[in-house]
């Protein structure tokens, strides 16, 4: 099976791209900056159409799995020319080219191409989103469904895992690296999201690429909880202390974009489908602390994905 993965030097990428080595999968990793550890390296920008074309020449992909995007929330609303150019121009890039390689498309979204107002969203709700981020994301996603015949829009959630990518590190490490140093959390109680571990996510997609199933799925974690409570899971499960997680609104952070109140992602067409169910955030976050056993100790950077 050759597989091209976009992003692959990302926190999901780099995941998927590691279990479908193991998998003997024929993996081209794509990326524009940070060299991916996983699989060959194809350096190139998705909103480069020629550029796209060129690596869909060297890979000659059966399946596509599409992850590069512009996620810095605040960073599209302030740069919307640049969050269009890569979101929605790239992945447009990528569809084009795919269906002219007559390979099969799995194409990474989010949770926040809802408006956050109810919460534990199934795949047949309807998208409205608040900030630029998730009207690119969405704009995405309805460019697959024009240009080509059989696809997969996977949806998920504040992806995490055990170690950092692409020079930045996810909010489940972040709140583990303070606890660790003994420093103070303000964490949100009033954002609602179904924290998605990237090792789950990317067994979730190796089964969808194998079985070739269709349509949209939500593969995020199965459980809805709040930032705070994550915060405090994470401090349980590796027996840290809790009590310097303190709750906040985020009314109290100056954050440019609008956050989705309860962006959180119904799963249960995921459970019923598939034998790689989504987890449960205990089981999540008991995974992670297993997968940093394994770990060599590396420095960690202090950029935070919100």
């Amino acid at each position: 099976m050759k597989l091209l993965i976009t992003g692959a030097s990302g926190l999901y990428g780099s995941k998927l791209a590691e279990l479908a080595t193991a998998r003997n999968y024929k993996v081209y990793s794509g990326y524009s900056r940070d060299q991916p550890a996983y699989g060959a390296p194809i350096q190139f920008d998705v909103s480069d159409k020629n550029q796209v074309e060129e690596a869909f020449k060297k890979a000659n992909p059966e399946v596509v799995v599409h992850a590069a995007a512009l996620t810095d929330v605040d960073k599209c609303e302030i740069n919307k020319e640049l969050a269009w150019k890569i979101n929605v121009e790239g992945t447009r890039n990528i569809a084009e080219a795919v269906k002219t390689s007559r390979a099969f498309l799995i194409y990474i979204s989010t949770d926040y191409v809802f408006n956050g107002e109810t919460g534990r969203y199934r795949e047949t709700d309807r998208p409205d989103p608040i900030n630029y981020y998730g009207l690119t994301k969405l704009k995405a996603e309805e460019l697959v469904k024009d240009l080509i015949g059989e696809y997969c829009v996977a949806r998920g959630s504040v992806i995490y895992g055990s170690t950092p990518a692409a020079g930045k590190v996810n909010f489940a490490l972040w709140v583990l690296n303070k606890l660790k140093r003994n420093e103070q959390a303000k964490i949100v109680t009033d954002q609602w999201n179904s924290p998605t571990l990237n090792t789950n996510l990317a067994y979730m997609t190796l089964e969808i690429i194998e079985s070739k199933l269709t349509g949209t799925f939500h593969l995020s974690g199965a459980t809805r909880i709040n930032r705070y409570d994550f915060a405090k899971q994470i401090a349980k499960t590796f027996n840290l202390d809790a009590t310097l997680i303190s709750p906040s609104t985020s009314a109290e952070f100056s954050w440019t974009a609008k956050r989705p109140r309860d962006s959180s992602l119904n799963t249960t067409k995921a459970q019923q489908t598939l034998k790689s169910k989504p987890l449960q955030i205990k089981q999540a976050v008991k995974r992670m602390k297993q997968e940093l056993t394994q770990l060599p100790k590396v420095a960690q950077p202090d950029r935070v994905e919100t």
